[in-house]
């Protein structure tokens, strides 16, 4: 088992709190930042564009469709709660961040 403060499960998948940074060279994943976890997104955070191209990458990543990605909080800003639903096991490029129990 492991523990992150930025990772939680519920009824209907995972829940993801996210610190994210637009305008990034490419979409990565960057690792913990306090209690979120920090991705990086090539998007400007201009119309949507951002959060849009989270959701894409988020889908990519976990191998589920577009519409299991939803936006639960922080459309406006950088701090967001993301639930993935449909998840069969985590990524690694998540799971790496994970602290052992």
């Amino acid at each position: 088992m492991s523990t992150a403060r930025w990772l939680t499960r519920d009824a209907k998948g995972i829940v993801l709190a996210l610190r994210v940074q637009p305008r990034a060279d490419r979409d990565a994943i960057s690792g913990p930042q306090g209690d979120c976890l920090k991705v990086r997104i090539a998007a400007p955070p201009v119309d949507g564009a951002a959060n849009a191209q989270l959701c894409r990458y988020l889908a990519g990543l976990f191998r589920v469709p577009q519409a299991n990605v939803s936006l639960l909080r922080g459309t406006a800003g950088r701090t967001k709660l993301v639930r993935v639903s449909g998840v069969v096991a985590l990524p690694a490029e998540v799971s790496r961040w994970l602290e052992p129990v």
